[in-house]
């Protein structure tokens, strides 16, 4: 995996404030999801360094959540043995522009920002709240919205923003009954078209294990996977 996505994926999809405890980075989410409220390890850690992980997450009144990134398995061994649970393993998939397709067919997507309220409302009944559209809204730099249509109705949307040469692509969702019609391979090759547009080299996405469509998706449209990750978190 490139060194640097991992500053992409923060800097695309911005955490509210950021504050360093114990040797963690951790981030303020505001609902805005698991990426924006996380901490990760950004120095060697002792067991005293994750109690004051912990007490950050608390007193910014937000679950104790971590990311566990490769080559972190002694951090991810002493969550466990706090009672930390593993959820929402990922993938992090990226290919370089230059292999994907731009070929949007008619009147099936196109980028635009600010979202207009036709996506934010695509994004409402994707699961995509107030909240994380609010992430949106933090990403500094080229960004856009992608609005798919299907059967002259707007049927999904996703977020794309650019860093350091990578877009990446955020919030990807297809309305249920306009799924299996070529969607999401319209919004994709919309998205490729405006980043290459952005200057980007390349493209890269973060989707979870669970879901196979979208995996197969992505695998099918030429981009690989680069690395794998999870979180662990204590509700209580």
């Amino acid at each position: 995996m490139s060194a640097d996505l991992f500053q992409v994926i923060d800097a695309t999809w911005p955490a509210a404030t950021l504050h360093e405890a114990g040797g963690f980075l951790v981030r303020e989410g505001l609902g805005g999801g698991s990426r924006v409220s996380s901490a990760s390890l950004i120095a060697p850690f002792e067991s005293a360094d994750i109690d004051a992980a912990i007490a950050a997450h608390r007193a910014l009144g937000q679950p104790p959540k971590f990311m566990i990134r490769p080559g972190e398995e002694a951090l991810d061994a002493a969550l466990g043995a706090r009672g930390f649970e593993v959820f929402d393993p990922v993938t992090v998939y990226e290919a370089p522009l230059d292999v994907l397709s731009d070929d949007v067919p008619p009147v099936s997507a196109f980028a635009h920002w600010p979202p207009l309220a036709i996506a934010a409302e695509v994004w409402e009944r994707g699961g995509i709240g107030a909240p994380r559209r609010a992430v949106m809204t933090r990403a500094q730099g080229a960004r856009a919205a992608v609005l798919g249509r299907a059967e002259d109705h707007p049927a999904g949307a996703a977020f794309v923003a650019v860093h350091d040469g990578t877009a990446m692509l955020h919030a990807l969702v297809t309305l249920p009954e306009f799924r299996r019609k070529g969607l999401g391979r319209a919004i994709m090759a919309e998205t490729v078209r405006w980043a290459r547009a952005a200057g980007a080299e390349r493209l890269a996405l973060v989707v979870t294990q669970a879901n196979g469509p979208a995996n197969a998706l992505y695998r099918g449209l030429g981009m690989r996977p680069a690395a794998q990750y999870h979180y662990r978190r204590r509700l209580a």
